[in-house]
């Protein structure tokens, strides 16, 4: 499974609806010459409701419409009727939308759960009709109140991608490979840096009809957590991952600076993530023959000690079924690791 046309940045106008004007009307019938003001309130206006929905992975529904506005209160009329309320507009996001203030960048709200409802904004209170206001030094009031106005707001939805397993590494490191292989995604692969922009994600099935989501986060670089490159874009996608799985190639000139630095960025945009459950898989072992390969997994087991590791292939599938089993072994028994 693939998401394609993945939107996750996006802003709108939302506006809920005004109060309806409440009624000025005194009873008149033939035989009651005065009836006295029975002027009903006015409707409430409509509001705006976000709600999660688990079904959504985008805000691609959003990239073509930007203003919502919800449906103003209708009036009073006599006989005490009230105005009907405005119609609601009901905004839904997946989970993991974060939605803030356009103007001040505030963080308003978050949503996490499916079918979760948040109200936004509310819609104006309907005026009272001038039934309210009979006295015993007023008995015929003829005024009413106007409905109060709707609140309008310029928002940003973020989405941060909510994933069993991230995968995190430098550019060009077999990240996107590795997502195809393992489900059905088919994300872009180059030979450059970057070629991945936007995460992808893809459902990794397994034996008895197991299965996890794996998101292929696009390529850190030194410098991310200050915003060098395209980092705070890539980075706040990390953060949504219940595990996250580092990749390094074997052809790196130092495999523990490289991990040292990936985990630096991560540390350093957001402190939490130091306490996320990891894994190491170091990629493209089919540039090694079979003694270099040994000698390679001694040098890790030095280096890493008691620091979770797997070494595979995309291209010749070496150790895939392995790591598949590990990243199910850590996602069900959440162990944690310190480095």
């Amino acid at each position: 499974m693939i998401v394609d046309n993945f939107v996750d940045y996006v802003k709108l106008t939302v506006k809920s609806g005004k109060g309806g004007r409440g009624s000025t009307h005194l009873r008149r019938e033939k035989y009651v010459p005065k009836g006295g003001p029975d002027g009903g309130d006015g409707g409430d206006g409509g509001g705006i409701i976000v709600v999660g929905d688990s079904n959504l992975w985008t805000l691609q529904s959003f990239r073509f419409k930007k203003h919502f506005k919800a449906g103003n209160g209708g009036d009073g009329s006599g006989s005490k009727k009230s105005g009907l309320s405005g119609k609601n507009i009901l905004i839904k996001v997946p989970l993991g939308t974060i939605i803030k203030d356009s103007i001040t960048e505030k963080t308003i709200l978050e949503i996490n759960e499916d079918k979760e409802e948040i109200v936004l904004l509310r819609g104006g209170k309907g005026g009272l009709g001038n039934s309210h206001f009979k006295s015993p030094t007023n008995q015929t009031p003829r005024y009413s109140q106007s409905g109060l106005p709707g609140q309008e707001l310029q928002i940003t939805l973020e989405l941060k991608v909510l994933a069993d397993v991230g995968l995190v590494g430098y550019p060009n490191v077999g990240k996107s490979t590795l997502l195809s292989v393992l489900s059905d995604a088919k994300p872009k692969i180059a030979d450059y840096e970057f070629t991945t922009l936007k995460p992808n994600l893809g459902i990794v099935s397994m034996s008895d009809y197991r299965s996890f989501v794996m998101a292929d986060i696009p390529g850190i670089i030194e410098g991310a957590s200050e915003g060098r490159g395209l980092g705070h874009y890539f980075l706040r996608h990390i953060e949504r991952n219940s595990i996250l799985l580092y990749i390094i190639p074997v052809d790196s000139k130092n495999v523990k600076k490289d991990f040292e630095v990936l985990k630096k960025e991560l540390t350093k945009y957001n402190p939490e993530l130091a306490d996320k459950d990891f894994i190491i898989a170091f990629s493209k072992s089919d540039l090694m023959d079979e003694e270099l390969l040994e000698e390679f997994q001694n040098i890790l087991k030095n280096e890493f000690k008691s620091i979770p590791f797997t070494i595979f292939s995309s291209v010749s599938s070496y150790g895939i079924n392995s790591l598949k089993e590990i990243l199910w072994k850590t996602l069900n028994q959440k162990n944690s690791y310190e480095y």
